[in-house]
């Protein structure tokens, strides 16, 4: 039996964070994956190859925006194969960075198969093969979830695994969920040509954000797409077609629509079934393995990463509890988690970035102690040359300037907002970025034009004008 300082399971993005820093520090690890390929959801089936066809739809769409614009003709149709080859080449070039070949290097010991618990320091491989493992990292992050909709798993229908297998683009499209992934999906399908429907159980779409930004992207989707709210769907079946026949249940009202393929974007379910948990008492609460502040779990020496744990579902929060496991589990170096500082961001066009408390979380917290100050895109200079000038930019911020939240609606909101984070992460009030010297006219300018709102509320409001109004009659 091999014993290592650190047994990972799960090769996906917090996974091989764990691997490679410890593996890099001397500690020997090993990393069991059950697909033949490291790099998990995130490299086949989720951030990558959403971005890529995104980005080839975002194309098909400027193009057409052009030909209206500037009077000229485009002839024929988007090849959709094109963009399919697109998400495929993009995989195989990331692929490199995740290649089984680069961790062997770095002295990991990898093993392809469903690792499950024996006790708190074994695990059996593929039900043959035992490893010891001094620590333990559970990485198995999470796969869609199929609602139990009557007449569905009978009828071939798309997840986010098999959606960039298509081979031809549908002409009638639904997508069951209006979460992130089925918008994104969404709107991109949309410029290719498909005639799209979104059914959404809730009253709204992205009700997590802020409520001045829901407003403006749902707008700008509905142009594109047809949004069913309070919609529960409700039954699936497929006629002599082929078609799909689809039940909707609206304010109490059954429709019945015909589509060609059908997306099921109704959240996620954690991968823990396969793991024995059981078997060592792990504690797990709603479908996630519970963790403390350190990342590990009710048996000390075993850690959960990732969507795993239920707490911060995103690649890049991944990324960050695999550095802080690293920290703890390696060296012992005790480390919290913290979320304060972690945006998350919907690829829509434009696209919505959130930053720490909303408007009514600051309400909720501090009553009427913060401050909102917020820039539309139509009063920056530089996405009004671009003829892209829709969306919003809101931070909230402590009375004396710290930064509580930071939101945005808007073209490459994902690139610009950064700024933010990094005052916010280093604790710098909003002031401060006033003073950065931004390049004339970039986008990243409406963040400086808000953080001069700070100031000027500062400076020219209250008994500050009245002091120096009298100092510069008495200088002069």
């Amino acid at each position: 039996m091999k014993t290592y300082d650190l047994i990972v399971i799960g090769g996906g993005a917090g996974g091989l964070t764990v691997a490679s820093g410890a593996a890099s520090l001397g500690a020997t690890v090993a990393l069991i994956e059950k697909n033949s390929e490291l790099g998990g959801d995130c490299l086949h089936y989720g951030c990558v190859p959403s971005k890529a066809f995104i980005a080839a739809a975002k194309e098909v769409h400027q193009a057409q925006r052009a030909a209206e614009q500037f009077g000229f003709e485009l002839n024929g149709k988007p090849d959709f194969s094109t963009a399919m080859k697109r998400v495929k080449d993009a995989i195989a070039h990331i692929q490199v960075h995740d290649s089984k070949e680069r961790f062997t290097k770095l002295g990991v010991s990898i093993y392809h198969g469903e690792g499950t618990f024996k006790d708190k320091h074994h695990v059996v491989i593929n039900n043959r093969e035992i490893i010891k493992g001094k620590k333990i990292v559970i990485a198995t992050g999470s796969r869609p979830n199929v609602p139990p909709i009557e007449g569905l798993k009978e009828v071939k229908f798309l997840t986010n695994e098999s959606i960039f297998d298509l081979k031809n683009k549908p002409d009638r499209l639904l997508v069951i969920g209006g979460g992130p992934i089925g918008l994104e999906m969404a709107q991109s399908f949309a410029r290719f040509g498909s005639e799209v429907t979104v059914a959404e159980a809730g009253p709204t779409i992205f009700g997590r954000e802020d409520e001045d930004m829901i407003p403006i992207i749902k707008k700008e989707l509905e142009k594109e797409i047809s949004i069913l709210y309070n919609a529960m769907t409700k039954k699936v079946e497929a006629n002599a077609k082929g078609e799909k026949v689809v039940t909707i249940k609206q304010n109490n009202e059954l429709k019945t629509y015909t589509f060609d393929e059908i997306i099921v974007s109704a959240g996620r379910k954690n991968n823990i079934e396969k793991l024995g948990l059981e078997n060592i008492g792990v504690d797990v609460d709603k479908g996630a393995i519970v963790v403390n502040d350190y990342l590990q779990t009710s048996i000390s020496n075993i850690y959960a990463i990732g969507d795993i744990n239920g707490n911060f579902p995103f690649t890049h929060a991944a990324g960050m509890e695999g550095k802080v496991v690293v920290r703890n589990a390696v060296f012992g170096i005790k480390g919290k988690v913290n979320y304060d500082h972690t945006p998350w961001v919907t690829y829509t066009d434009p696209e919505v970035y959130h930053l720490g408390l909303t408007e009514q979380d600051a309400k909720d917290k501090y009553g009427e102690e913060f401050r909102t100050y917020k820039v539309a895109m139509n009063d920056v200079d530089r996405f009004i040359a671009d003829r892209n000038n829709v969306g919003l930019l809101k931070v909230i911020t402590k009375k004396n300037g710290h930064i509580l939240g930071a939101h945005a609606v808007g073209k490459n909101a994902s690139d610009w907002m950064q700024e933010i984070v990094m005052a916010k992460t280093n604790g710098l009030k909003i002031g401060s970025i006033s003073n950065v010297i931004h390049p004339y006219p970039t986008h990243a300018a409406i963040v400086q034009q808000t953080a001069d709102l700070y100031w000027r509320e500062k400076l020219f409001n209250g008994s500050i004008p009245t002091i120096t109004k009298k100092y510069i009659k008495w200088f002069r």
